[in-house]
C-alpha cells in the first residue's frame, strides 16, 4: 500500500541540514533543480492503493538508486552511508534521527516497480524540458555516437569475477596490515567453481571476524562488494551467460559481448535520446529514431553531427525531406541500395566491414569495376562460409553447397556526390568541430558511473542502467550551466 503524497515534514534537528549541508553541495542542487514528484506519478499505479502495510516512498527509493548511480558503490554502502552522511539523508528528504531502509528493498523496487516502465525516455524527457525551460538548450544541432558496454558475463566467467573480487579485499587488508598474508584462508588453486564460492564465504567469515578490520571503510566495501558477487553468483552462474547480450566489433581485429547505446546530444552536452540495443546493431539504422525521440523531448533539430556511421543513403533521404543537413563524413560503401529490409547488413565503421543479421562480420573486402567508367563501382564484402553453413538464419541468405558468401553494394549515388560537396562547405567543417563532445560524453558516462559494464543481466537492466547514468549526467550538466 502506497500513502498519499504528503510533504516531508522535518524533526526538530533539520536545521543541522542548513549548517553541515554546504549551498553549493551537488544533492542540494539536484533537488533544487528538480521536482521528483513526477517519479510519484509514474510509479503509484504499481502499488496497491489500499491493501498491505505502507510502502516506502517511490521517490525516495527512485533517490537511493540515483544515489548509487552518482556514487558507483553497491547498495548495502549506500544505504549505510546514507545512515550517517547527511547530505544523502537531506536528498533523500529524511530527517536527521530517521532510520534507512534494508538494502534489500532496493532490488525489489527494480524488479517489481520499475519493471515495464519505460524509465529510458521518461527520464530523458524530463531533464531535456527542464532543460529547455531553463533556456540551457539554444543551438538546433544533436551530435549522434554510439557507445558500448560489456555485458555482466563476459569477459569474465563466475570463476574468474569472483577471483578479482577476492583479490581486491585481500589487497585492501594487506595495505592495512601486512602480516595478515599468513592468516588469511587457502586460496582455491583449481577451477571448480564451488570451491571458490567456499573459498569467498571462508575469506568474508574470516575478515568479518575481525570487527576492527571489518569496519574500516576500504576493507568494508571491498568486502561487500565480494558479498553481492557470491550472492549474485549462487543465484545465476548456472545461467550465467546473458541472453540478450551480443558479440559487436570495435575493429576489424577487437570485439566485445555486450551491448550498445546509441546517443543523441545537443552543442550544449545534454543527452537529448538514447536507444539500447545489443552489441551486433549498425550505429546508422539507429538515427530515425533517435532524431523522433529528440523531436518528441521538444529539440528543434536542422543539422545532425555524427561520424561515418550515420551517411548511409536512407539517412540522407530522411533528413533530406526534413531539410536537416547530415554533417557525417561520407563513407561510400554505406549506401544500401535497393535491397529489402530483411536482406541488408549493416555497416560497422569501426572494423570499415558489414556485419550480416545473424552478427558475423565480413572478413574482406574487394572493389569491383573501374573508376567514372560506365556503371558505379562496387565493394564486395566476403564472409566466413562455414558460419553461414551453421547460421540459424542461412535459409534466403545462403546458398546450400556455395564455396563463397558475399555482400557488394554501389558507390558514389547522386545523393553521395550531393553529401560529397557540401563537406567542402565551411558550414559543415564549422559544425565538425563540435563531434568530439559527445565522445566526452561517453567517457563520462563509463568512467565515473560505471556504464562500461552491465551491472545486470538483460537488456531491460541496461535500458534501466542506462536510464539512470544518463540522467545523472544531464543533471550534473545543467547544474554546471546554471552556475
Amino acid at each position: 500500500m502506497l500513502a498519499q503524497q504528503h510533504q516531508i515534514q522535518f524533526s526538530a534537528f533539520s536545521g543541522l541540514y542548513d549548517l553541515i549541508v554546504p549551498q553549493d553541495n551537488l544533492l542540494r542542487k539536484i533537488n533544487e533543480l528538480i521536482d521528483f514528484t513526477f517519479i510519484y506519478e509514474e510509479l503509484v499505479c504499481k502499488y496497491c492503493p489500499n491493501n498491505g502495510r505502507t510502502a516506502e516512498s517511490p521517490v525516495r527509493m527512485f533517490k537511493y538508486l540515483l544515489l548509487k548511480t552518482i556514487y558507483t558503490v553497491s547498495d548495502v554502502d549506500i544505504v549505510e552511508r546514507s545512515r550517517y552522511d547527511m547530505s544523502f539523508k537531506y536528498f533523500l528528504e529524511m530527517s536527521p534521527e530517521q532510520e534507512v531502509i534494508d538494502p534489500s528493498s532496493l532490488t525489489k523496487f527494480r524488479k517489481l516497480r520499475l519493471k515495464d516502465t519505460d524509465l529510458l525516455n521518461l527520464l530523458i524527457g524530463k531533464t531535456v524540458s527542464i532543460a529547455i525551460e531553463k533556456g540551457i538548450i539554444r543551438s538546433r544541432s544533436i551530435i549522434v555516437d554510439a557507445t558500448h558496454s560489456f555485458s555482466r558475463s563476459n569477459p569474465y566467467s563466475a570463476l574468474e569475477v569472483l577471483r578479482e573480487r577476492s583479490k581486491l579485499l585481500r589487497k585492501a587488508v594487506y595495505t592495512i596490515d601486512e602480516d595478515m598474508k599468513d592468516q588469511m584462508p587457502k586460496k582455491n588453486d583449481s577451477d571448480d567453481l564451488e570451491k571458490e564460492l567456499a573459498y569467498c564465504k571462508e575469506l568474508e567469515k574470516y575478515i568479518e571476524s575481525d570487527q576492527t578490520l571489518s569496519l574500516i571503510p576500504a576493507v568494508k566495501e571491498k568486502l561487500n562488494l565480494l558479498k553481492e558477487t557470491v550472492e549474485d553468483t549462487q543465484e545465476n552462474y548456472t545461467l550465467s551467460k546473458d541472453k540478450d547480450a551480443k558479440t559487436g566489433h570495435k575493429s576489424a581485429d577487437s570485439s566485445f559481448f555486450g551491448y550498445k547505446t546509441h546517443l543523441a546530444m545537443t552543442e550544449e552536452r545534454i543527452i537529448t535520446a538514447a536507444v539500447v540495443t545489443s552489441g551486433e546493431k549498425g550505429d546508422g539504422p539507429e538515427l530515425a529514431k533517435l532524431l523522433e525521440i529528440s523531436q518528441n523531448n521538444g529539440i528543434e533539430v536542422d543539422t545532425i553531427i555524427g561520424d561515418s556511421a550515420y551517411s548511409g543513403k536512407e539517412n540522407l533521404e530522411l533528413t533530406g525531406e526534413q531539410d536537416i543537413k547530415v554533417v557525417a563524413k561520407l563513407n561510400p560503401s554505406i549506401t544500401q541500395g535497393f535491397r529489402k529490409d530483411e536482406d541488408r547488413f549493416d555497416y560497422n565503421k569501426d572494423a570499415d566491414m558489414f556485419v550480416c543479421p545473424a552478427g558475423h562480420l565480413a572478413i574482406r573486402k574487394s572493389r569491383q569495376g573501374k573508376k567514372n567508367v560506365g556503371t558505379n563501382q562496387t565493394d564486395t564484402y566476403y564472409f566466413d562460409v562455414e558460419k553461414c553453413k551453421i547460421c540459424p538464419l542461412k535459409e534466403n541468405c545462403y546458398k546450400p553447397g556455395a564455396k563463397t558468401k558475399t555482400y557488394s553494394v554501389s558507390i558514389k549515388s547522386d545523393m553521395h556526390r550531393q553529401q560529397m560537396e557540401f563537406q567542402e562547405t565551411d558550414h559543415y567543417k564549422d559544425k565538425a568541430k563540435h563531434r568530439y563532445k559527445i565522445e566526452a560524453k561517453n567517457s563520462e558516462l563509463k568512467n565515473v558511473h560505471g556504464y562500461d559494464r552491465a551491472i545486470s543481466y538483460g537488456i531491460e537492466n541496461m535500458q534501466m542502467q542506462g536510464a539512470l547514468a544518463i540522467f545523472t549526467v544531464n543533471l550534473k550538466r545543467m547544474i554546471k550551466l546554471i552556475a
